[in-house]
């Protein structure tokens, strides 16, 4: 039996993603890293990068401990046929893509369960034509590590499977997510209201889950850090109580409803009320989702990924709405209409994806002025770089450091112009206001533009246009 071309179509399009931009930015930094370090350093902890770069919060090493076990065979082959470092980040990155994806077909599954095939299949195709799903799909983000766990945990909550639904959500909470108590939390409240399990049976499961998943990230976390520590308990202090998040920046409280969503599901928001309309009985699943979202606006940083989980329950009612379009199209001309309309929403999906893909592929200077400093260097020659916050934390990670016999810096807080800096063979800088500095010690051997916004002249097809500008330079001491 052949692979259902759904399956086949969602693979492609995370295949393209990753392809098209193989890099990574500051938030998926710690993941990556860890994933490399395990990979390459194995139990020497004394090399782990996230010793020397630690970040504001700490972070669980059970998600890249997973995707680097699962990658490993892979990537030991790519060993022996000395294939180049980079490939393994790309290797990695799908690992990810596909836990994504079979946590998204089986939820798929469970939708098919309760709503049918139909519906079920234009899930899935709505998913694939919308950009930012399958986009962070391979992302090594906290949150992604989370989301393949919320997806099995959905499903069993479908289907009525209550243990797995308690493990499979106190392991997102724990371990990646203590902000999905908020979604998943509610989810099992309507259980507990409409009877269909017991408050007993609950206090039963999720006492032990909870001392064996606590157990579980205190134990290896505490060996990679090298301290006692739960991580996620120290994300949840800092973000939420203390509330530090902010210090990243903040946005209004509806965000995620005028900005975010809109984005993320793109046409297919326009669908949404039509599908709750249309099949009321979706309200248990997408209001929760909602729900969530709009708990989650109290806090004030936001990112499209912190709600990402949503999308998917979000495109069931999407979907649900074209099924029943679809059905029922030869009913009256008016009808046929809505119902091929509908349809034609997911070609502006897949415009709007477009746009969002190529404007990612230039938004990574940083691993695109690694990649052009190895072309430019011969591997033989005595390097010593220096890496800068701005460089580092738009594409610059451990799997795009070739050389072993080059020696990558990336020290912060170091005074430009410094005798520190002064010291390196090189510099790779995206701060421009820095160049003045070595004005007469270095000379730039290259420069990589980057976007820098869309721009809009009504005089001239297609009418919007990408604008650039040099993000990074490379410098070489005269």
């Amino acid at each position: 039996m052949g692979v259902p071309w759904t399956e086949c179509l969602l693979c492609c399009v995370v295949v393209m993603h990753v392809l098209v931009c193989p890099y990574t930015k500051v938030e998926e930094s710690f993941n990556i890293q860890a994933i490399h370090d395990i990979l390459h350093y194995s139990t020497n902890i004394s090399q782990y990068d996230h010793l020397q770069y630690p970040g504001v919060v700490p972070r669980t090493f059970l998600g890249p401990l997973v995707v680097a076990i699962s990658s490993s065979p892979v990537i030991g082959a790519m060993w022996l046929m000395n294939a180049p470092k980079i490939f393994e980040q790309i290797v990695v990155r799908l690992c990810l893509g596909n836990a994504v994806l079979v946590g998204l077909l089986m939820y798929a599954d469970a939708v098919k369960s309760v709503f049918g095939r139909q519906t079920s299949r234009f899930m899935l195709i709505i998913t694939a034509s919308q950009f930012h799903f399958l986009f962070y799909s391979s992302r090594t983000l906290p949150n992604i590590f989370a989301l393949v766990l919320v997806l099995f945990a959905v499903r069993s909550w479908l289907k009525q499977l209550h243990r797995s639904f308690i493990w499979l959500s106190g392991a997102a909470i724990l371990i990646f997510r203590a902000e999905l108590s908020l979604f998943l939390g509610i989810l099992l409240l309507l259980d507990l209201i409409r009877q269909r399990v017991s408050i007993i049976y609950v206090i039963k499961t999720a006492l032990p889950a909870a001392i064996v998943l606590l157990a579980l990230t205190v134990t290896v976390d505490s060996y990679f850090w090298q301290r006692w520590l739960w991580p996620e308990g120290e994300v949840l202090w800092y973000n939420t109580i203390l509330n530090k998040s902010s210090n990243w920046g903040t946005l209004p409280f509806l965000w995620y409803f005028y900005s975010a969503l809109p984005r993320a599901l793109s046409f297919s928001i326009f669908l949404v009320p039509v599908g709750l309309c249309l099949s009321p009985r979706l309200m248990q699943l997408v209001l929760p989702a909602l729900t969530f979202v709009f708990l989650y606006s109290f806090l004030p940083h936001k990112e499209l990924r912190f709600i990402i989980y949503v999308i998917p329950v979000c495109n069931t009612a999407v979907a649900e709405a074209l099924h029943k379009l679809w059905i029922n199209r030869n009913k009256s001309v008016l009808r046929k209409l809505l119902a091929f309309g509908a349809l034609l929403h997911i070609c502006g999906n897949i415009l709007t994806s477009g746009i969002f893909l190529y404007t990612s592929y230039q938004n990574y200077p940083g691993g695109e002025a690694l990649r052009r400093f190895h072309e430019i260097e011969a591997p033989t020659s005595a390097i010593h770089v220096h890496i800068d916050v701005a460089a580092a934390q738009t594409g610059i990670t451990r799997f795009g450091q070739l050389y072993p016999d080059w020696i990558y810096n990336k020290t912060e807080d170091l005074v430009p112009g410094g005798s520190e800096m002064m010291s390196y063979s090189h510099l790779i800088i995206g701060n421009s206001t820095n160049l003045k500095y070595y004005e007469n010690s270095h000379i730039v051997i290259d420069t990589v533009e980057g976007f820098d916004g869309l721009h809009i002249d009504r005089n001239k097809l297609p009418f919007f246009f990408w604008k650039h500008k040099p993000k990074i330079w490379i410098l070489k001491t005269i």
